[in-house]
């Protein structure tokens, strides 16, 4: 399974004095973003406070090309919207290496990095029991 769980605050500028003109610009192209995406997945951007947010998150069966677009589109985010900042984390059990581990994606200031969990990894014995012959 492929889990990911993820928000994004949007602004156009790291600054406090934005401008609403270009935020509301950047918004439009987020939300393109999402509807070109689409699919069952929870991929919502709703205003809250006078902020617009993004919440992401699913589990598809397969990481496919569906995690790639995933992780694609929070870089996206930042580079439409620099100013942006959030966390992704993800999950791929059927990675040999990093499978019993989250990672987790953070955005800031228009540059997203990759970081290895340490709340909710390894995994198992952290959040699900092993299979009885591991």
């Amino acid at each position: 399974m492929f889990e990911y769980h993820g928000w994004v605050a949007i602004s156009e500028t790291p600054g406090l004095d934005g401008d609403d003109a270009l935020l509301n610009r950047a918004v439009k192209r987020v939300r393109r973003q999402l509807n070109d995406i689409g699919g069952d997945h929870l991929l919502d951007l709703r205003w809250m406070n006078g902020v617009p947010h993004v919440h992401l998150a699913g589990s598809p069966i397969r990481r496919g090309s569906w995690g790639e677009e995933i992780v694609e589109l929070f870089n996206q985010i930042a580079r439409l919207a620099p100013g942006s900042y959030g966390l992704l984390y993800v999950r791929d059990d059927d990675d040999p290496f990093q499978g019993n581990e989250f990672q987790v994606y953070r955005m800031a200031r228009g540059q997203v990095t990759r970081h290895a969990d340490p709340f909710l990894s390894p995994v198992v014995p952290t959040v699900e029991d092993g299979y009885p012959d591991d």
